[in-house]
């Protein structure tokens, strides 16, 4: 037996959690944006993924109009970090919504490091940063999908095996339902197994 949930009867809110429930887990794109005024932001959005790989693209979703969307049709840049386990606390501390002009990176006690092609800085404590040029954004609803070109990709070489990063290294943050966060549990390995006529 099913329970069935039509979206256009529900209120936002619970079929918004129905989905984030649904789809998991999500990996966290903890976004570092820069003000037209030199403010520095931080916030982790788990709408996230890749969009293309030629040319590198990756996007996230903001939902309502958040500073890093903000930032980034201000600037047209942004830094991807990825959110290891180790910052759970401090990522968590970023998604406080802080007044416009406050930095996360200051508020939370995140430290920066400079980005090679962009001007908003990188997390230092991130294994991996995608530095990101704007390359479009597409508005669904109350959303807006931001596409960012990767321009440049800083990995801490302690993650790197024979020049790969490495999952059970970098220990990703995901999210899950509620209040949930999901750390890295087992990996299964498996080729794609290829048609043979």
């Amino acid at each position: 037996m099913r329970v069935n949930v039509d979206p256009e009867s529900t209120d936002g809110t619970s079929f918004y959690r129905l989905l984030t429930a649904t789809v998991v887990p999500r990996p966290i794109a903890l976004v570092s944006t820069r003000s037209a005024d030199g403010t520095d932001n931080l916030a982790p959005h788990s709408f996230f993924t890749i969009a293309a790989v030629t040319p590198p693209v990756v996007q996230f979703t903001s939902v309502g109009r958040k500073d890093s969307l903000r930032n980034v049709e201000e600037t047209g840049e942004f830094v991807v970090n990825l959110a290891p386990e180790p910052l759970f606390d401090r990522i968590n501390a970023t998604a406080t919504d802080f007044p416009r002009g406050m930095s996360e990176f200051d508020a939370c006690g995140i430290e920066r490091e400079p980005s090679l092609r962009v001007k908003p800085p990188r997390v230092a404590l991130s294994p991996v940063a995608l530095e990101c040029e704007l390359h479009s954004t597409l508005r669904i609803g109350d959303s807006t999908v931001v596409f960012g070109r990767v321009v440049h990709a800083a990995v801490t070489d302690s993650v790197l095996v024979n020049g790969h990063p490495e999952t059970l290294l970098m220990r990703p943050l995901s999210r899950l339902g509620k209040n949930e966060w999901g750390t890295l549990g087992g990996i299964k390995e498996m080729a794609r197994v290829p048609y043979r006529p």
